[in-house]
Parts: structure tokens; sequence; C-alpha cells
């Protein structure tokens, strides 16, 4: 899945000054910005008292995209705290989608991949942190469908490296503890399997590399 990339500076669409790149831009955004934004944002023009208020808001979107990527429905959501016309905010949300800036679809695989190999959650934490997201949900389950069924591979991996750190503890305690954290990541029925192995694994006397004859 596509990693962190250096974002072009970004001229919004209603012609306000255009935001530098941080240092660390959103991964969502990836090489999809455009150098300049010359199309209008919506199929019907503004009033005019509130073509600036709009020019405002937009520009106030870039610079939140440039920290933080956004689903459709969170950009949303900040452009109506700006008390923005139906039109004017559907007309910015409009021209983000088109230009790929605002893609919910790329930021379910992303937040999947974070998910997954840096949280180590299950298919029910990811599913929930995405809805939370306000991502749709047939979004949601297209992307879940493309993630390989390896929850139970996953859930043993987080458990014996988690196990380790409860080599002093009665068995019963490090089992609830541990089979406690592995359902707060979304694995359902694994994650008492997963405790167990992990902890049997852990018993178990380390193997003797000599052998006597």
């Amino acid at each position: 899945m596509p990693g962190e990339e250096h974002l072009a500076p970004v001229t919004p669409l209603f012609g306000g000054r255009a935001h530098a790149a941080p240092a660390e831009p959103a991964e969502a955004l990836g090489d999809t910005w455009h150098t300049t934004w010359t199309e209008p944002v919506a199929d019907q023009p503004l009033a005019p008292d509130e073509v600036d208020a709009a020019a405002d808001a937009e520009s106030a979107l870039v610079k939140r995209l440039r920290t933080r990527s956004l689903s459709e429905r969170e950009a949303r959501a900040f452009l109506r705290e700006r008390e923005l016309s139906v039109d004017a905010v559907e007309g910015i949300i409009e021209g983000m989608r088109r230009h790929g800036y605002v893609d919910d679809a790329r930021l379910a695989e992303q937040l999947i991949d974070a998910g997954t190999t840096r949280k180590g959650q299950g298919r029910r934490a990811i599913s929930q942190a995405l809805a939370q997201r306000g991502i749709p949900r047939d979004i949601v389950d297209a992307a879940l469908e493309a993630l390989p069924d390896d929850d139970a591979d996953r859930a043993l991996e987080y458990a014996r490296q988690k196990a380790r750190t409860m080599r002093d503890l009665d068995r019963d305690v490090a089992l609830r503890r541990l089979s406690g954290q592995l359902a707060r990541r979304g694995y359902g029925a694994q994650a008492l399997d997963a405790a167990r192995r992990a902890l049997d694994e852990l018993s178990r006397p380390a193997r003797s590399g000599v052998r006597f004859e």
C-alpha cells in the first residue's frame, strides 16, 4: 500500500494562497496534488456574498488535508462548521473528490494497512475504526474483502509478543489478560485460542541443540 510522499504546493479552487507541504504530509494525499486548481467548484455560481467565505473555507480544508487525511464525511463536516450553503459545501467536496484529494476507498486501504501492520488489529476493530471515520459500509466491505483471511495468524503473533511480558503471572491471570487484549483489538473467536497457544509455547522448556546417543 502507498506510503508517505512529498506533496507539491496547491493553489485552492477559489484562488487563495497556496500552502506549502509540511515535513510529514498526510498519507491519504499520495502524489495526487495538482499544482493548480482552475476548475469551478460548483455547477451553479455562488452568490457574491458567499464567494469569499467559500474561498476561506476551502483554503482551510486544504491546510487540514496537508496534516491529516479526511474521509468525505469528515471533510463535509469541516466545511459545514464554516456555515456555508449546501451548494458551496458540495461543490468543494466534488472538486476534492474529482482531483483525488478526498478518496474514501484509498483512505480505507491505508487505515487497514495501519491496523494490520502497526496496531495488530483484527477485522472487527478495523471495521469499527473505518466506520467511525465515516467511510461508507460498501467501501469498508470491499476493502476488508481484499484483506487476507489471516486473523488467526496475526492474533497468535500478537499473543506471542505480549505473552513474554507475562512470564511471572499466574497462568489463569495471564490468560485472562492476554485474551482480553486480543479481544479489544478485534479478534473474536481467535482471541482465547491464540492466548492459550502463546502461553503454552512460553511454558515449554527450551530445546537443547545437543543430542546424546
